[in-house]
C-alpha cells in the first residue's frame, strides 16, 4: 500500500518535472521571440522618426518663400542629404 503510494508520487513528480522541462523551454523561445520583436519596434519607432523629419523638412522646403527655381534647386538638395543620411542608417543598421 504504501509503496503504490510512493510509485505514485514517483511518478507523479516526473510528470511535474517534465512538464516544468517544457515550460521553461517554451519560456526560453518566447524571451528570444520578445527580444526580436523588441529590437523590431525600435528599429521601426526610429523609422518612424526619421520619415517624420523628411516630411517637416519637406514641409519647410515647399513653406520657403522664394522664387521656385531657388525652392526646387533646395528641395532636391535636401532630398539628396536625406537619400545619403537612409544609405547611412541601413549601413549601420547592418
Amino acid at each position: 500500500m504504501i509503496h503504490d503510494e510512493l510509485q505514485k508520487l514517483e511518478k507523479l513528480a516526473r510528470k511535474i518535472h517534465s512538464k516544468l522541462q517544457v515550460t521553461q523551454e517554451e519560456n526560453e523561445v518566447l524571451r528570444g521571440q520578445n527580444a526580436e520583436l523588441s529590437s523590431q519596434l525600435k528599429q521601426k519607432e526610429q523609422e518612424i522618426e526619421h520619415f517624420k523629419n523628411q516630411i517637416k523638412i519637406s514641409n519647410i522646403v515647399d513653406n520657403r518663400r522664394t522664387n521656385p527655381e531657388d525652392s526646387t534647386e533646395m528641395k532636391d538638395l535636401i532630398d539628396k542629404y536625406i537619400k545619403e543620411i537612409d544609405l547611412l542608417i541601413a549601413h549601420l543598421s547592418d
